[in-house]
């Protein structure tokens, strides 16, 4: 575990991304993606998980959001496996469920090492504003994928979109909180000895 500012740079022909993360924080937040319902949902996800995040980006969001959403959570996702592995002293499983008005959203989560994401009873198609909702899923994937997690996200109840979708980003937030919680009766939370 890495309880320091780790920091990234990662340019591409379609986004231009710098990053900083810090696990054990106190959610304090810089976020700049030029997509501000994404740069809301960023901001709910550090102040819920306790990361202090900086995140810019520029990114062809004349073309669509879809590069900039996907690429900062590959680079979220990297800042993560950074930080969490090899993983020691923490509680390594957690979970949530998040109400907002209407919506709750479960959220389990594995700091594994094995990367997978089930994310069920969600509308894939739509808006909020300006942002595609089938971005969201694209996010997850990529935080997943790159950081190693194993993530589970389902959609219990909602219609309201915003309130779905902020539900999920917290949801994920407080159990990944959880799950980075410090127990040093845990050591190498696994029968194998190492993850």
């Amino acid at each position: 575990m890495k309880d320091e500012i780790l920091k990234i740079v990662r340019t591409t022909k379609e986004t231009d991304i710098s990053a900083e993360l810090k696990i054990y924080g106190e959610g304090r937040c810089e976020i700049a993606t030029g997509v501000g319902f994404f740069d809301h949902m960023l901001e709910a996800f550090g102040k819920h998980a306790l990361l202090d995040m900086k995140i810019s980006c520029k990114g062809d969001t004349h073309v669509d959001f879809h590069h900039s959403v996907e690429d900062v959570g590959i680079v979220i996702g990297t800042l993560l496996k950074e930080a969490i592995y090899p993983v020691s002293g923490i509680e390594r499983f957690g979970d949530s469920v998040l109400v907002m008005d209407e919506a709750a959203v479960s959220c389990a989560l594995d700091l594994s090492n094995r990367a997978f994401l089930v994310y069920e009873n969600f509308n894939e198609k739509g808006k909020v504003g300006e942002f595609d909702i089938e971005l969201v899923e694209e996010f997850f994937r990529a935080v997943s994928m790159n950081a190693n997690i194993t993530l589970h996200i389902a959609k219990l109840r909602g219609k309201n979109n915003h309130h779905v979708i902020e539900a999920a980003f917290k949801s994920f937030a407080v159990a990944l909180r959880r799950a980075l919680a410090k127990n040093p009766r845990v050591n190498t939370p696994s029968t194998k000895g190492v993850l």
